[in-house]
């Protein structure tokens, strides 16, 4: 299964997210699930670097992926990034609604900073 983290801050906006896992729905190279969790991920990571400049700390493996947004940035830019992250949940709770025992998100909310 597909695993996804969503950290939030006390203010409910997204600090960073973590994929781990893999769905085993199909055969490697045929798993919808895995590639639609890659792409919606991939994706909002480069489009958060493409239209906003900034570049997430990324960690990343086989089967693991963790991107980490920098701390300090204009509100403009907060703005922009939090919207394109929101994209990308809409996105993969999309796939869990069809997908749900091959993929499952989790939100955690940091209560005091």
């Amino acid at each position: 299964m597909i695993g996804i983290t969503i950290d939030r801050n006390h203010s409910g906006e997204i600090q960073s997210f973590e994929i781990s896992g893999h769905a085993f729905f199909a055969d490697r190279g045929k798993d919808i699930v895995c590639a639609g969790a890659s792409a919606v991920s991939v994706g909002a990571i480069n489009a958060v670097h493409a239209i906003t400049g900034v570049t997430p700390m990324i960690e990343q493996g086989d089967g693991f992926l963790r991107c980490v947004i920098p701390d300090h940035l204009s509100a403009d830019i907060h703005e922009k990034i939090q919207i394109l992250l929101e994209g990308m949940v809409v996105s993969l709770r999309t796939i869990e609604e069809e997908y749900g025992t091959h993929i499952k998100i989790t939100f955690k909310k940091q209560e005091v900073e």
